[in-house]
């Protein structure tokens, strides 16, 4: 089932102006349908909607993908800035699994811009006129969430520590390698939510992660799945965790256990030989580091690498990211049994957690992360999620003590 909305048959137009700093992305945001991938201060941002696409299935990257192409193929656009993310830009957040959850590509009729001490606006119209200028508007400030009740989701603690169990039975006996288990938190407010102010709190808090929203999905994912810039691709690669205390001293020491960890990195092993082998066909040459560094984030740690390659393939970033999704970080090992063992067991409708999210331009250059410490919004209600690598050697309340710091990230986002 797809579902388009299409503009009229004149051409899309599409007008980019190099502008003053304007001040901080996220503080542009008007409160109807923002839409934002920054970090460090730098990303784009954008709202209104000049036209979307809506799909679900096996084949939805690759219709969304499609639909991206025709779009700009015919498009007018006039750019002086020609910087990755100039131009027409859309927003887009993918379901986890084949069936069930939708997923979206969004075209905003306003884009801003920031980056390497350049800004920019775009302005995109589909009825072949050419849009108005870079005038920004005035927004209001973001509104403070009213009082937050949580509630479990699909499961209690008790009951998802009895799925982990269930899992590493599995593996033992030589089912699987590893799977990656999620779980879900509600999260409930008397008033509908103003996602600027999450968005917001999450930037400050995690400025080293990449905070978004697309379409009602909300976070601030650590886990780059790929970027794709003028012939480069990267990704970032994360599988191995541990709680911080706050204890500097002792952190230094619980990361140095982490970086030793046979089960973290025989997990963080599978996640890295996972996304080098779905790259390799798109790159005539890759790095893969031998070893991963730890990665220190303010409520957890994590084995990270880093990989790069080189493209001269005309693949997209977002076709990038359908070959690489589900990694071994978010799904398992070998990939189709772990995708099985979380259909039977996990009893959980991911929707578009730890599925693709990010944006991509008319070259097909982006940035795709894993929606990763994230929530999925509908008015006052949240979803909160968190999920958990489950090897051999995995203890069903150590794993269940790590999706609670997982879940740290929104909730202090919601009550700050």
């Amino acid at each position: 089932m797809v579902v388009t909305t299409l503009p009229a048959s004149a051409p899309m137009v599409v007008r980019t102006t190099e502008v003053p700093d304007p001040g901080p992305l996220l503080e542009l945001l008007p409160e109807d349908f923002p839409m934002a991938w920054v970090r460090q201060g730098e990303g784009v941002v954008g709202w209104g909607q000049a036209a979307r696409f809506d799909t679900i299935g096996a084949n939805r990257f690759v219709a969304a993908d499609r639909w991206w192409r025709r779009m700009v193929g015919t498009a007018v656009v006039r750019d002086e800035v020609r910087l990755p993310g100039s131009g027409p830009v859309a927003f887009g957040s993918f379901a986890f699994d084949d069936v069930p959850g939708s997923s979206s590509l969004v075209l905003p009729d306003t884009v801003v811009g920031h980056r390497s001490g350049r800004w920019w606006v775009t302005t995109i119209d589909v009825t072949g006129n050419l849009p108005g200028g870079a005038a920004l508007p005035d927004v209001s400030r973001a509104r403070r969430p009213a009082a937050v009740a949580y509630a479990d989701g699909a499961h209690s603690g008790t009951e998802w520590e009895a799925i982990v169990a269930e899992a590493v039975r599995r593996i033992t006996a030589g089912e699987l390698e590893k799977v990656v288990l999620a779980r879900d938190l509600i999260a409930e407010s008397p008033e509908p939510i103003d996602l600027r102010w999450p968005l917001q709190r999450l930037s400050d808090g995690y400025p080293h992660c990449w905070t978004f929203s697309v379409d009602g999905m909300i976070g601030a994912t650590p886990e780059l799945l790929v970027r794709r810039e003028r012939g480069l691709v990267t990704s970032r690669v994360l599988a191995g965790t541990i709680r911080r205390t706050g204890d500097d001293e002792h952190d230094l020491a619980l990361a140095a256990s982490l970086a030793r960890s046979s089960k973290d990195l025989e997990e963080h092993e599978y996640a890295v030989r996972s996304v080098a082998d779905a790259l390799a066909p798109f790159c005539s040459s890759m790095n893969v580091p031998e070893s991963p560094f730890v990665l220190h984030l303010p409520n957890v740690m994590h084995l990270a690498t880093d990989l790069a390659g080189v493209t001269d393939s005309d693949a997209s970033s977002l076709a990038l990211a359908a070959a690489l999704h589900p990694s071994a970080a978010v799904g398992g090992t070998p990939t189709a049994v772990a995708l099985d063992v979380i259909r039977e067991i996990e009893g959980l409708d991911r929707a578009r957690y730890a599925g693709p999210v990010g944006w991509m331009d008319g070259r097909g250059d982006g940035e795709w992360g894993i929606a990763l410490r994230s929530a999925e919004v509908s008015g006052s209600r949240l979803r909160l999620f968190a999920g958990c690598g489950i090897v051999a050697g995995s203890d069903p309340a150590a794993e269940l003590a790590e999706s609670v710091a997982k879940l740290v990230p929104m909730r202090d986002a919601l009550s700050s």
